[in-house]
């Protein structure tokens, strides 16, 4: 289990795309039969906000938001602010047989430098089927092939073994260790950096 970081930063303090014809994300990304992911509505709000009440305990190991979200309108907020991101950042929703399991997306996008950091969190029993890692390989064909970035970054705590097994089953090398890299709760964690580009994606 990685983390969806829930910015607060105002939209209008980001940078927007480099260019006009910088392609757009798309809507909703099938992964496979049962499997896909879909960009969040307003409406969708209180389905996600109970799934993080639910397993609120389970994610606070890794992830540091929690405390941000305590609320349906926290959620509605962060829905809200997803949609005036103006691409630097996208967000979906995991469905399984149409249910509310989790959620990917890209953390930050650099589209200067065609590259961009995935994140991810998913219900505890949802969790040993493979999802994650199916959808992340989804997100990172269409990054690859449709948007032509080049190069995919997945951050994790050193010792969050399950995202870290994600990044290695991608292929994705390993590229190093940073010491205190972030604030969870009370203490700092190191992170370890995964990436890949798209020339060494599925280059087999």
């Amino acid at each position: 289990m990685h983390y969806i970081r829930h910015s607060m930063t105002d939209p209008d303090e980001l940078p927007t795309y480099p260019d006009s014809h910088t392609p757009e994300f798309a809507a909703n990304l099938l992964v496979e039969d049962g499997l896909e992911l879909n960009e969040p509505k307003e409406e969708d709000a209180e389905e996600l906000f109970t799934i993080v009440e639910e397993n609120r305990s389970y994610l606070r190991e890794w992830l540091p938001w929690l405390d941000d979200v305590s609320s349906i309108d926290d959620e509605k907020s962060l829905i809200r602010r997803e949609k005036q991101s103006k691409g630097n950042s996208k967000l979906y929703l995991i469905r399984l047989s149409g249910r509310i399991v989790g959620v990917i997306g890209l953390n930050w996008v650099d589209w200067d430098n065609k590259s961009f950091g995935l994140g991810y969190w998913l219900s505890e029993e949802s969790t040993g089927q493979g999802i994650i890692t199916k959808s992340c390989s989804r997100i990172i064909d269409h990054c690859f092939y449709d948007l032509r970035l080049h190069r995919s970054v997945i951050e994790v705590a050193v010792e969050n073994h399950p995202s870290r097994s994600v990044a290695e089953r991608l292929g994705m090398r390993l590229e190093g260790i940073s010491k205190d890299r972030e604030w969870l709760y009370d203490h700092f964690v190191d992170s370890v950096m995964y990436a890949i580009t798209s020339s060494e994606w599925k280059e087999d």
